[in-house]
């Protein structure tokens, strides 16, 4: 009996510490520098990565932190983080157990297609959540293409918001002239093409010069 009563209190504590299903390895898109260091969370349509995340980061380490700003400042090169395992939804804004900091190889190129890890097991510290948004399965079209923008000084990014089934994840660089709007842009969307340089400007209102060139731009987990 006093066996069997254990078994059943460690079988309540072990549902109750169980992870949700979010939990997994999220991989994330790095991007930013001396003005801000932002990660992209790579999403999927199936759990335990349909959410669209973006977060303002920093590296704990001051000395990473600064090494890794300077690699990454103004330019459009491809670098990840490859984390270890943690709930996802921790990172939404209502979480009863918000998610701080998490350990994470800092990698140049992606960390599943042959990219080299420059920082090993760094602690990303979470300073903001900037977006948290469940994707939705649901086939669905849409004749125009979303775009917020991240960062609020002249270094700025601009973030497709997936909002269709097939669709596209796409990050730009972007050079804003002092005082520029942040407002969100709208284009038209041209199947799962990557928007022009040009288009992108329009929907700025800037010259095609302040587009510095795309970070990041990938459909195949987005069918």
């Amino acid at each position: 009996m006093k066996s069997a009563l254990l078994l059943s209190l460690a079988l309540v504590a072990g549902g109750a510490n169980a992870a949700d299903a979010t939990y997994g390895e999220h991989g994330m898109a790095l991007f930013g520098g001396q003005q801000g260091l932002y990660a992209s969370h790579l999403p999927m349509f199936h759990a335990p990565h349909d959410y669209q995340v973006i977060l303002q980061v920093h590296v704990a380490d001051p000395a990473t932190d600064a090494a890794l700003r300077r690699r990454l400042d103004g330019k459009t090169a491809l670098w990840t983080i490859a984390p270890e395992k943690f709930e996802l939804s921790r990172l939404a804004p209502a979480s009863a157990a918000p998610l701080r900091q998490f350990k994470a190889d800092v990698v140049q190129g992606h960390f599943e297609q042959g990219g080299k890890t420059q920082f090993a097991a760094a602690t990303i510290v979470v300073d903001k959540v900037l977006m948290f948004r469940q994707l939705s399965p649901t086939q669905k079209t849409s004749n125009d293409a979303s775009y917020v923008q991240i960062g609020s000084g002249s270094q700025r990014y601009l973030v497709k918001q997936i909002d269709s089934r097939p669709d596209f994840d796409h990050i730009v660089s972007y050079a804003a002239a002092g005082g520029a709007p942040t407002a969100a842009i709208t284009l038209n969307k041209q199947a799962l093409q990557q928007p022009q340089a040009a288009a992108l400007a329009a929907a700025l209102h800037v010259p095609a010069s302040a587009i510095r060139g795309t970070v990041y731009f990938y459909t195949d987990d987005l069918k």
